[in-house]
């Protein structure tokens, strides 16, 4: 499983980075997988057990602004 933050614009982003990196919550900017939005963007991706963490970090940083948190399984390809 893997968790994604969508944001509208990449300054968004990079302010919870700039967060992330401080508090030390493990995280990497990613391109904004296709079942989740046909734009393409950036998007962190954070271990589901920091979900919550980064949820509280958006509430006191309400400045940032996200299009949501989502879960999803990533399908392997089984080419090899």
């Amino acid at each position: 499983m893997n968790c994604y933050i969508l944001f509208p614009s990449h300054t968004d982003g990079l302010a919870l980075e700039k967060i992330l990196k401080f508090k030390k919550i493990k995280y990497t900017i990613v391109p904004t997988p296709r079942e989740l939005s046909k734009s393409c963007g950036i998007s962190i991706m954070i271990n589901p057990d920091d979900k919550e963490n980064v949820r509280e970090i958006l509430n006191v940083n309400p400045e940032i602004k996200i299009n949501g948190i989502y879960t999803i399984e990533r399908k392997r390809r089984g080419w090899f």
